[in-house]
């Protein structure tokens, strides 16, 4: 499944609309649960009087759904799948003093709007239109925080689905599995039958109780913490960057470029994969030490430091919910010029396991102890999506992941993605680096890849799966 920003997806021509969930003015009720760590510091960053507070926040879905558009029964769809998920009909209430407040509707009081916009039906305009309106229209602060698309097709008999929402609501997991979700629910309706019930669609406030509860345990001495304090040293305290020395001026307005490509296909993937078998190493491990060796070699720095997002749903009763699940860990791999591939992928093996003793701790409330304001700029996200139940079923109604636009001046994050159908790349970067820098260290990142295989299948003495530096040749 491809990570990537809706412009970049063809929405083909068709009628299109708005589904906004509703609620009576006296719904909201105050809940002592508490906010996670991230989510209040994300409420606490926003400017309340921003014109465009969606301007890039906001995350979500696109695919094609393989039925004919029941106006009634979608909106329904939506009525339940509110009803079923207590983070989507969540809100918060901004303070004078202290953090943002909880406020909870019930079940009940959730209604789906329809706004049909008449005249627009050529699916460029459509994915203009809609770009714009999810900039205005979505706040971590203001509810609903979620909004929804159809645009119907006629001439097909289906339907493309788009849903959007503040990040604070919504994590890349709950991205993808939403899809079937969506899916399931809508035949559940049209068929005139019950909604699932399931033990796995946990409250998100639930877990915000348990995120806090081990966020107030964390202190200076922490393991955690000590694995944060340690990814900071040397760097004078201060978050990783990726190529600064590159970097050049650019206009604070100007997005950010992206960039999305194969490194392997099936066949090669596939192969790639029996050879870790063979050397009883994970995917992940293969891609990290892919990814600090091209970060060796095209920026002569031998650790490569990066935030890693991580899912964070320590319980089976929320393993199908709608949420913000996710932390962020430390990952630091140290390739020297010398070494060889096997010693790469040792690095990163280690790198890894170091990076879990900060799984269940709270990356913000780390920091905070730590006295440390700012936040990741460089960070490396990788997911296997045959995790995802029904991946190969997303791939065929053309699942999207979406990010929004972004302006940021020097984040840059990665994404690499197991898929159905190869290993793929996304990435954003700021305008101020020049495209041939990301160019050349995708290209190394993907020599890196192919070097491993060719190493584990070198069958004579002093190949490079042992030869210091052989690596060298074969991933620049």
């Amino acid at each position: 499944m491809e990570y990537t920003h809706l412009s970049e997806f063809a929405i083909r021509p068709g009628r299109l609309s708005i589904w906004t969930p509703e609620l009576p003015t006296d719904a909201w009720q105050l809940d002592d649960r508490p906010l996670t760590s991230v989510h209040a510091a994300y409420c606490a960053s926003v400017d309340p009087a921003d014109p465009q507070p969606g301007r890039g926040r906001w995350i979500g879905t696109v695919f094609e759904m393989d039925a004919v558009l029941d106006r009634g029964a979608w909106r329904e769809t939506l009525r339940r799948w509110h009803s079923r998920h207590e983070g989507l009909r969540t809100t918060v209430r901004v303070e004078p003093a202290g953090e943002p407040r909880r406020l909870v509707a019930a079940a009940t009081a959730v209604g789906i709007a329809e706004q049909q916009i008449d005249g627009l039906t050529d699916g460029a305009r459509i994915n203009e239109f809609l770009c714009g309106a999810l900039e205005l229209r979505l706040s971590p602060l203001v509810w609903p925080h979620l909004l929804a698309a159809t645009v119907e097709h006629t001439d097909t008999g289906d339907f493309t689905v788009l849903v959007a929402a503040d990040h604070s609501v919504l994590d890349a997991y709950s991205q993808a599995i939403l899809i079937l979700e969506l899916r399931t629910l809508y035949r559940e309706v049209v068929a005139g039958e019950q909604p699932r019930e399931s033990a796995t669609f946990g409250s998100a406030a639930d877990f915000a109780v348990v995120e806090r509860a081990a966020a107030a345990e964390l202190h200076a001495e922490s393991p955690a913490v000590e694995t944060w304090r340690e990814f900071l040293a040397g760097g004078d305290g201060t978050m990783p960057r990726f190529a600064t020395h590159a970097h050049r001026p650019a206009p604070a307005d100007q997005p950010q470029p992206s960039v999305s490509r194969r490194l392997l296909d099936l066949a090669e993937l596939e192969q790639f994969e029996a050879v870790l078998d063979q050397v009883r190493h994970r995917m992940s491990v293969a891609v990290f030490a892919a990814l600090a060796v091209a970060h060796q070699r095209r920026f002569g720095t031998d650790r490569m430091r990066t935030a890693m997002p991580i899912a964070t749903r320590p319980d089976l009763r929320w393993l199908e919910s709608m949420g913000w699940f996710v932390n962020v860990v430390p990952v630091d791999i140290t390739v020297t010029p010398d070494a060889g591939i096997t010693a790469a992928l040792e690095s990163a093996r280690e790198a890894l396991r170091r990076s879990r003793t900060a799984n269940d701790a709270s990356w913000s409330r780390v920091l905070e102890v730590l006295g440390v304001e700012e936040t990741p700029r460089f960070g490396i996200s990788f997911l296997d999506i045959r995790v995802l139940p029904g991946y190969e079923l997303v791939a065929a109604l053309r699942g999207r992941t979406l990010r929004a636009e972004s302006y940021s001046a020097d984040e840059v994050f990665l994404w690499v993605v197991r898929a159905d159908d190869g290993l793929y790349v996304s990435t954003r970067y700021p305008a101020g680096l020049p495209a041939e820098v990301m160019d050349e260290f995708l290209t190394a990142f993907g020599q890196a890849l192919s070097s491993i295989t060719a190493a584990v299948h070198a069958d004579k003495p002093g190949s490079v799966v042992d030869a210091p530096g052989s690596v060298v040749a074969q991933a620049v």
